[in-house]
């Protein structure tokens, strides 16, 4: 049997599946579904920190989803990584491993450290540092406005990073010229020097670790096979985007090195606040004046959208200033859909009024003016 992968030492899968470790087969099987579907990549377009834990809850229900590989991964956990694998007469070679039947061959030592060691035998694996590299992430920042991010936006930002050199495309020789094996590694990187029954694997020295030999470097990269170079590079932000997300465009980042992939751009978007609409989670919250009569009596009032237009809402007589309305389907659209608009009424108090309408409130005055209170002396002031 295969040894366990080193994974199953250093995760807890029940916990990341959200379940105890007693829980039945139904029982996962119903926690991955629910998080898959909260997580996946279509539901959440842009979100890193979803596609992250989205692959986390599929390798945790790759395996205790699967009776066997659960039943092997419980004793795993249970005997701990190493146990019965060094001294206590158990030994540790060919055929050696777990009690239970879970077996641990010697040559996975290279998976355990990190490919420190390798197999003291012809033919055992070793690593290689001249294999396929994947460039470094790049982040970047871009500011747009709150319309922009509510409705979504195809933009430019410019980044600075490495770029496949365009005079020797990424080999790093001279135009004209080709880089060699090196002979002392044979293009592996890597040298093998014999420490008792293992053997201890070093970067090859003749060649950097590179397992290859420049002999007339690039002038425009010296050699590296990149360089660092600005750029723009098109950025596709989905609609309902919220301040400080960030958003990965994939293979847009540094050059990957030996035929590696490049890496990711990382653009984390800040949202200019807007003049009069707000953000509530994936509500957009609007302050709506009304004048008193209208409070007071009942009115059909306007409410302003985001696409500049309007809808119009009828609040009943008697509204409180603060109140807030709820208007369906009028708010910020992502990919989980479409929140709500509220719209919250404040009481709005002419600061200039006609002589019909000071008439009016002093004879509303006048008919609700409660029974005069004893005077207390002095005279109001702002604060």
């Amino acid at each position: 049997m295969d040894a366990p992968p080193r994974e199953w030492f250093d995760t807890d899968y029940y916990r990341v599946l959200g379940v105890s470790e007693s829980a039945s087969q139904k029982e996962i099987t119903k926690a991955y579904r629910a998080l898959a579907r909260e997580l996946h990549p279509d539901a959440n377009p842009g979100d890193v920190a979803a596609e992250d834990r989205f692959k986390e809850v599929s390798s945790a229900y790759d395996v205790v989803g699967d009776a066997d590989k659960r039943a092997r991964y419980d004793e795993v956990r249970r005997l701990g990584p190493m146990a019965g694998a060094f001294g206590g007469g158990g030994g540790f070679g060919p055929g050696g491993g777990f009690p239970g039947g879970v077996s641990f061959d010697a040559s996975d030592l290279s998976d355990l450290f990190g490919g420190l060691f390798t197999r003291g035998r012809p033919g055992g694996p070793q690593r290689s540092s001249t294999g396929p590299r994947r460039g470094s992430d790049v982040e970047a920042d871009l500011t747009m406005s709150f319309v922009d991010a509510a409705h979504g936006a195809t933009t430019t930002v410019n980044v600075t990073s490495e770029v496949r050199c365009p005079d020797c495309f990424g080999s790093g020789a001279a135009v004209g010229t080709s880089p060699r094996t090196c002979p002392d590694c044979r293009g592996t990187g890597s040298v093998v020097e014999d420490q008792g029954p293992f053997s201890f694997s070093r970067p090859c020295t003749s060649c950097g670790g590179r397992g290859r030999i420049i002999d007339t470097p690039c002038t425009t990269c010296g050699g590296i096979g990149a360089v660092r170079r600005p750029r723009q590079v098109k950025v596709r932000i989905p609609e309902g985007v919220k301040d400080g997300q960030r958003i990965r465009v994939k293979g847009r980042g540094g050059a990957g090195a030996n035929g590696g992939p490049d890496g990711d751009l990382y653009v984390r978007v800040h949202v200019d606040a807007h003049s009069r609409f707000g953000r509530d989670g994936d509500n957009l919250t609007v302050t709506v004046p009304v004048s008193f009569a209208q409070a007071a009596l009942g009115a059909e009032v306007p409410v302003p959208t985001l696409d500049g237009g309007s809808v119009t809402i009828r609040i009943p007589a008697g509204t409180q200033s603060g109140r807030t309305f709820r208007i369906r389907g009028r708010g910020m659209t992502t990919s989980k859909g479409t929140g709500d608009l509220m719209a919250t009424v404040e009481l709005s108090v002419p600061t200039d009024l006609t002589d019909a309408e000071r008439s009016a409130i002093e004879a509303l005055a006048d008919a609700t003016q409660p029974a005069p209170a004893a005077a207390s002396g002095g005279e109001a002031e702002d604060a």
